[in-house]
């Protein structure tokens, strides 16, 4: 084995200006004063929120409304208080077994929900509690199931991995399965004739897996209403992106399937991507690619630290900075819509 690396090839390093895409959560601009507030007003994302692949990008002025928006800040505080619960019974020896936690990742879920429909789909891999409860589960059913326990969403059989609504389809154990099952379900859209989308999120990490490319191949050839969400949060377990993908743009990876890729630290940009796929699916134009740029707190996993293979200053600094419920926190104050 020493023999071998020797002959390890150096880590190809990516300059950071490679990256366009910027990651801040708050430089969304109120474009004219807000008059009436119960009344839908415009704002401007920042230029960088998003950067396309074989597809124009959306348009940076979105509309948005002031209930919306408090209600988007509720439930991400919901969701993450929620995962610190799960941290804290974990830590406690009463969840036991793997468990997954998203803090950080917030604007993902939670402004998917807000860019999707009822009757849409929705399957990810194990990061899956705030999707539960977002695609109606409930966080007494989450944590029951985390406890192992008659009261969660499986009954307590399944576990923090294994959590189902009649429109998301997990928490799937396997890295990467749940991409050709997702295509699956668009699949099945498509056959019954229904005017919906299925959204199947992986990681980074699973970028590289072989049945990911056979789902880009199949969901291309038929022409699905299927988005590939790819939610980059920089490591696969403890491994940077970097050192695992020869090309770490994975909205560009479809080959013929046009890609988006979206800052997922601002919620407002989140959302506005998702209605933005949504509608391309569903208006015959085949699949597409999204790619969110986005960052976890935690480990991978609460048997991992999560600072052997990145500094605690780096962590420190996207809480302190580019924390996607501040910046929702800011926005709200600067604009006048509480207090």
């Amino acid at each position: 084995m020493a023999s071998l690396a020797r002959f390890r090839p150096a880590v190809r390093r990516i300059p950071a200006f490679a990256r366009a895409i910027q990651t801040s959560a708050d430089t969304t601009q109120l474009q004219d004063t807000i008059q009436d507030y119960s009344q839908p007003f415009t704002v401007k994302l920042h230029e960088e929120s998003f950067r396309s692949y074989q597809c124009e990008t959306p348009s940076l002025e979105v509309e948005v409304k002031k209930d919306e928006l408090l209600k988007m800040y509720k439930d991400m505080q919901t969701m993450r208080r929620m995962e610190m619960a799960a941290d804290a019974l974990y830590k406690a020896k009463l969840i036991r077994g793997f468990c997954h936690l998203a803090i950080g990742q917030e604007a993902v879920s939670v402004g998917l929900e807000y860019g999707i429909k009822p009757e849409d789909r929705v399957i990810t891999a194990y990061r899956c509690h705030p999707f539960a409860v977002m695609r109606g589960g409930t966080i007494k059913g989450v944590i029951a199931e985390l406890l192992g326990r008659q009261a969660g969403m499986s009954h307590g059989k399944g576990g923090s991995m294994h959590i189902f609504t009649p429109s998301f389809f997990g928490g799937n154990g396997i890295v990467g399965a749940q991409v050709p099952v997702g295509a699956g379900i668009a699949f099945a859209q498509k056959y019954l004739g229904k005017d919906t989308a299925t959204f199947a999120l992986y990681g980074d990490g699973a970028s590289n897996q072989g049945q990911v490319f056979e789902a880009f191949n199949m969901a291309k050839l038929w022409g699905l209403p299927a988005v590939f969400v790819c939610e980059n949060n920089k490591y696969g377990m403890g491994t940077s992106a970097e050192r695992s993908s020869s090309n770490t743009e994975y909205f560009t990876r479809g080959d013929k399937i046009p890609g988006l890729q979206v800052n997922g630290m601002d919620i407002i940009a989140s959302r506005h991507a998702v209605q933005y796929a949504r509608k391309w699916v569903t208006e015959g134009n085949g699949p597409l690619l999204m790619e969110f740029v986005t960052y976890r707190y935690g480990g991978h996993s609460m048997s991992d630290p999560g600072t052997t293979y990145r500094t605690r200053e780096e962590v420190q600094r996207m809480r302190s900075t580019q924390d996607p419920i501040r910046g929702l926190q800011r926005y709200i104050e600067e604009w006048g819509l509480a207090t």
